[in-house]
Parts: C-alpha cells; sequence; structure tokens
C-alpha cells in the first residue's frame, strides 16, 4: 500500500535531519609540537657549496649519473608499480561508491517457448481442458529503475570512505616514489662509498708492496733482519685481505641498486665502473617546521586518510538503526501471442514500487558493528598519532646524524695530514736508521684506519642529507588539500 504523499515528505524530512544529528562528521585530528627541530638550528647553519630545493633534492648532489639513475627508478621500479596499481584500485571502489548514490536502470528483453507435460499434476488439469494448447509463447521488454534513498546518510559515509581511501592509496604511492628515491641516492652513496675504501685500500696494499720490496732489498745485504721481512710481508698481507671484503660489499650494493631501477643485476655495473668521488651533501633549503612537516609527508597523510576512513565506517554503521527506502520503476511491454503485438497498447504494462527495509529486531547485530567501527577508528587514531611522533623522530635522527658525521669528516681531514706527515718522517728515520721497521707499518695502519674512517663519514654524510630530505617529504608533489592538520593537543580527538 502506498503511503499518503503528505506522510511520506514528513517522513523523509524527519530522517534526513534525524540522520544528519545522529552520524557524526569528520574532523581532523589536531597535534602540539615544538616550533623547531631540535637540530634545526645546527642544519640551517651548516656551510655547503649548493641549496637543495625539496621538490627535487636529488639534483643538489651535482652527479648525473646520480640523477639519471633517480629517474629510471621513477620510471620503472616494480614496488612504484605496484602502488599504481593500488591506486588504479581504489580509484575503481571510488567510482562504484559513488555510482551507489545514483539510480540504476536495467533493459531486459526474454522471449520464451515451453512445452508442457500432461504426467504433472498440472499438465492433466490442463489437458482436460478444451482447446488446451501443450505448447505456448511468451514475450517480455521492460525498462526498469531503482534508486535508494539515501535518507540517513549510510551511502554518504561510504562515499566519504571510499573516497578517503582512494587519497590514502594516492598517498601511498606518493610514500613509495619518495621511498624509492631515496633508497635509490642511498644506494648509490654507499656505492661511491665502497669504492673510495676499495682505492684507499689499493693504495695501502702498493705503499706496504714497495716497503717489502726495499727490506728484502736491506734483507739481501743484511742490513736487515728476517724478522722485518717477515713482518713487512704479514702486514701486505693484511692490507690485501682487506679487499675482498670490500669487493664483496660493492657487488652487493650494485646488485641492490639494479633492483631498485627494475633491471637484472649487473645491468649498470659498467656504468659505475669509473671511480669516482663521494658526492658532498648539500644544503637543506628549506627545512619548515614540524607542523609544517606533517602536512608534507605522505605517510603521514596516509594514515590521516585512512582514519577519516575509519570515522565514515561508523557512520555506515549507525545507519543501519534506520529504515532503508527504495524507490523503483518499471515500464514494459508483455504478451503470450506472436512477437508483432509485443508493443501493442494491450500488452503494455507499468509498476512503481516505495520499498522499506528495516533491522527492526536485528539491532544487537548492529550495535557489534559500530562497536567494531569504533574500534576501528580508534586503531587508526593511534596508528595516526605514532606516525606523527616517529616522523619527527626520522627528522631528528636525519639532523644528528648529519651534523655529527661533517662534523667527523673535519676531524678526519685533519687528522690525515698529521698521520701522513707522522708516516713520512717514520719511513725517513727508518730509512736512516733511526726506528725499526714496526714504526713504518704503524704509521701505515693508522694512516690506512684514518683515510678509511673519512671515506665512511663522508659516505655517512651523504646518506643522512638523504635521510633528511626523506624525513621531511621531499621529492613528491603534496596534491591532497583535504589534509590539513592545524597545530594543537596530540591528544585532542577527532570525533564531535
Amino acid at each position: 500500500m502506498f503511503a499518503h504523499p503528505r506522510s511520506l515528505a514528513l517522513l523523509l524530512s524527519v530522517g534526513v535531519l534525524t540522520g544528519c544529528a545522529v552520524i557524526p562528521d569528520y574532523r581532523r585530528p589536531e597535534i602540539a609540537l615544538s616550533p623547531t627541530f631540535l637540530g634545526q638550528q645546527g642544519v640551517d647553519h651548516r656551510q655547503a657549496r649548493h641549496q637543495a630545493d625539496l621538490t627535487v633534492w636529488w639534483a643538489a648532489f651535482d652527479d648525473a649519473l646520480l640523477t639519471r639513475f633517480v629517474s629510471l627508478a621513477v620510471e620503472q621500479n616494480l614496488d612504484i608499480a605496484q602502488a599504481a596499481a593500488r591506486l588504479a584500485q581504489a580509484r575503481a571502489s571510488l567510482r562504484y561508491a559513488d555510482a551507489a548514490l545514483l539510480p540504476a536502470g536495467n533493459a531486459s528483453i526474454s522471449a520464451t517457448r515451453g512445452y508442457q507435460s500432461v504426467e504433472t499434476p498440472l499438465g492433466q488439469v490442463l489437458d482436460a481442458t478444451p482447446g488446451f494448447d501443450r505448447s505456448g509463447s511468451a514475450y517480455e521488454a521492460n525498462l526498469g529503475a531503482s534508486w535508494e534513498l539515501d535518507v540517513f546518510g549510510g551511502l554518504r559515509r561510504g562515499q566519504e570512505a571510499a573516497r578517503a581511501d582512494y587519497e590514502a592509496s594516492e598517498a601511498g604511492a606518493a610514500a613509495t616514489r619518495l621511498a624509492v628515491t631515496a633508497q635509490t641516492a642511498d644506494v648509490y652513496m654507499t656505492v661511491r662509498g665502497l669504492q673510495a675504501r676499495i682505492d684507499i685500500a689499493t693504495q695501502q696494499v702498493e705503499t706496504r708492496r714497495r716497503l717489502l720490496a726495499m727490506v728484502m732489498l736491506q734483507y739481501e745485504k743484511g742490513i736487515a733482519a728476517e724478522l722485518q721481512m717477515n713482518q713487512a710481508e704479514g702486514s701486505l698481507t693484511q692490507a690485501e685481505a682487506q679487499i675482498p671484503e670490500l669487493e664483496a660489499g660493492l657487488d652487493a650494493a650494485m646488485n641492490a641498486l639494479d633492483v631498485l631501477l627494475g633491471v637484472q643485476p649487473g645491468t649498470t655495473r659498467a656504468e659505475l665502473a669509473a671511480v669516482a668521488p663521494i658526492p658532498v651533501a648539500p644544503g637543506l633549503a628549506e627545512t619548515g617546521t614540524p607542523a609544517e612537516l606533517i602536512r608534507r609527508r605522505p605517510d603521514l597523510i596516509v594514515a590521516e586518510r585512512r582514519l577519516a576512513a575509519a570515522n565514515a565506517r561508523i557512520g555506515m554503521a549507525i545507519s543501519e538503526y534506520y529504515p532503508k527506502f527504495s524507490l523503483a520503476a518499471l515500464l514494459g511491454s508483455a504478451t503470450a501471442v506472436a512477437s508483432g503485438n509485443l508493443f501493442s497498447g494491450a500488452a503494455s504494462q507499468a509498476q512503481g514500487v516505495l520499498g522499506l527495509r528495516w533491522r527492526l529486531f536485528d539491532f544487537g547485530r548492529v550495535d557489534a558493528q559500530i562497536a567494531a567501527a569504533r574500534g576501528q577508528e580508534a586503531e587508526a587514531l593511534a596508528a595516526w598519532r605514532l606516525a606523527v611522533l616517529r616522523a619527527t623522530e626520522d627528522v631528528e635522527n636525519a639532523f644528528s646524524a648529519l651534523i655529527k658525521r661533517e662534523t667527523q669528516v673535519g676531524i678526519l681531514e685533519r687528522g690525515e695530514s698529521a698521520v701522513a706527515r707522522a708516516r713520512a718522517n717514520s719511513l725517513a728515520a727508518y730509512q736512516g736508521g733511526v726506528v725499526s721497521l714496526i714504526e713504518v707499518l704503524n704509521a701505515d695502519d693508522n694512516l690506512l684506519q684514518v683515510r678509511d674512517a673519512k671515506a665512511q663519514a663522508q659516505t655517512e654524510a651523504a646518506r643522512a642529507a638523504i635521510a633528511s630530505f626523506r624525513a621531511l617529504g621531499g621529492g613528491w608533489g603534496a596534491r591532497i588539500a583535504s589534509t590539513d592538520s592545524p597545530s594543537a593537543d596530540l591528544s585532542t580527538t577527532n570525533r564531535r
């Protein structure tokens, strides 16, 4: 039975107002962070040849091969390809949720030919009817439409959840690009650092070979003892033994770089064969504030959008307390005679339906669904808060490592000059017979250790700069405008 139009309008109006009141609106979580990072002052006062724009920070290392590898990684990396596929799936889910708010239409045409058995009870009754024909035909053509009225906002909340999921996937794809870019640059620095260390070890091997040759010549002339020759041989062996270990690490780093580029390991080996200096870490043209970091890092956008989706799903669950209204209509033609009569006036048919579905005696399950949705929102809120803290931790750790490693490089540079002079003096004193070979070997060991430590510190300084750019969210375009997060208290809830 159809309701009176005025009653129906009143019911829908009350439902809309009630639904808007009971389903919670999402409010972005607010956070309180310090106005600056702990290490920001030290980073801002660094002396660097180049200042890096966060958008394309890798270009500030002034290394053409690094820039080329980063471009290849963005184009070919398979993690990025997977993220793009996930984004396409989320986009399809969003279109599906958008379509749920719109009327659905369908068209159907059917032609049926039947033959009735006379052995069944129905067939026996019909067979006794005069003029019964066991064969029959039916033809039908219809246009139908249906529309679920979103009176209490459940479908709209579903659309909001799908949109938030899509935006999370979009930010997730950006986070993957940022991670791959940083990993590519990081592995490249590792390659250059290991090459520098191998070069230092090779130079040390050559130095000790010359020393061994000199000792052997003195031994043959009876000037040096056999012990000194054995010591020189052992020192040479020790220096030579370091090279295979470093080369194994270099091979692994080159293979890792190829995988990041989406190519078979060994593909770029020839391009990297030539030893090049370790790129110098650029300055950070823009560090921003912790609050700005929250708006910039894509992984934090992912966490915030997931929280928004969880909040919308609470509304979807609450809407199950209320009735669902739907409208349906059918217009068509049906006949049991020849198809030529199908679209005649006598064969026309029409139907209109106002539907009502209400889980009136199922509120226990609805309560459970709402409780589960609230639990998921609480989990998402905690995950977002943790993501904020860890993001700040990433920045502080990267800034500290950058400052300390560069300080270490400066100390080692001064130490290298002093140790090199000491080594030259000890060699001259040994040749003059003033000191023993042990003094020369010790000076060689000290020089090797200082140079190797300096190469490691330079590598780690460059890697710390990369970690800083990554922690600050550099290297992608922040296009999701719905994720602004004003500063307030981290403990503030996101519910009204």
